[in-house]
């Protein structure tokens, strides 16, 4: 079985500002069918909203593009109960809330504001550290 992921807003803006890391990197390996990605509506209006805000190069049309380039590779959930607050940061307790329900890990470069989702058995990794998974999972 393929792993399932949730990439956190950090790993995705780190990818669209900077195309020699390994946020990047994971970012142009969904089309390898390696890993299946996994969303909400709460987490893509995060994705907008801060892709948005000025931070990146790109316009308001390419930062659609990436964003309904991931949805149409992700499964989509609806998440129907709420368990918060569990997170350090409540702003990040609808991650933890989609991971739970996918049964995926969670990919963020902020791994120490996920601590508290490793007792409800969410993995938590960083873009290096998954890529890593896979590269030993796939040689």
């Amino acid at each position: 079985m393929k792993p399932q992921i949730v990439i956190d807003t950090n790993v995705l803006v780190t990818a669209l500002r900077s195309s020699k890391g390994t946020s990047y990197r994971l970012l142009s390996m969904l089309e390898a069918d390696l890993f299946q990605l996994h969303i909400s509506t709460p987490l893509v209006a995060e994705y907008e909203a801060v892709l948005k805000r000025g931070l990146l190069t790109l316009s308001a049309q390419q930062i659609d593009d990436v964003v309904d380039f991931m949805c149409a590779r992700a499964t989509q959930h609806k998440i129907y109960y709420l368990w918060r607050p569990v997170l350090k940061d409540p702003g990040d307790d609808f991650v933890l809330e989609l991971a739970v329900k996918a049964n995926a890990r969670i990919i963020t470069w902020n791994v120490a504001d996920f601590k508290r989702a490793q007792p409800l058995g969410v993995p938590v990794q960083t873009p290096r550290e998954f890529l890593q998974f896979l590269e030993e999972k796939h040689p």
